[in-house]
């Protein structure tokens, strides 16, 4: 299974943190690939700048390949297919994570029940 995980997801990873349940583990170490979005990346950027989250992005961002994930950069198609996205959902980055998923597709891992609600590659984490 290809996997792309969304920015708790990615966020809780990295840290060790323990609200990154055993069943999302499984998931990410059964999975082919993991993939972690550009738009992961710029949200934290974003909320590390307005003081929003404790964390240091270019430190994330340089062993994203290192903890064993891949980059998934935002494509025409991808942004495009926000658009087409109904809205059950407002955040901007949560919805090109799903336009991303359901383009490529790939599987979405996430503890978002809105997201839960856009497409069937969701996976409860």
């Amino acid at each position: 299974m290809r996997l792309l995980i969304d920015t708790h997801i990615f966020l809780w990873a990295m840290s060790g943190d323990t609200k990154l349940t055993a069943q999302a583990r499984i998931v990410m170490t059964r999975a082919e690939v993991v993939f972690v979005s550009a738009a992961s990346i710029w949200e934290i950027a974003i909320k590390a700048s307005l003081g929003k989250l404790d964390a240091d992005v270019h430190k994330l961002a340089a062993q994203l390949t290192y903890a064993g994930f891949r980059e998934l950069p935002i494509t025409p198609a991808h942004a495009t297919a926000v658009y087409d996205l109904p809205h059950h959902h407002g955040d901007p980055f949560d919805r090109m994570l799903v336009a991303q998923a359901m383009t490529e597709p790939l599987h979405l891992l996430t503890a978002d029940e809105n997201i839960w609600k856009y497409t069937n590659l969701a996976i409860k984490a």
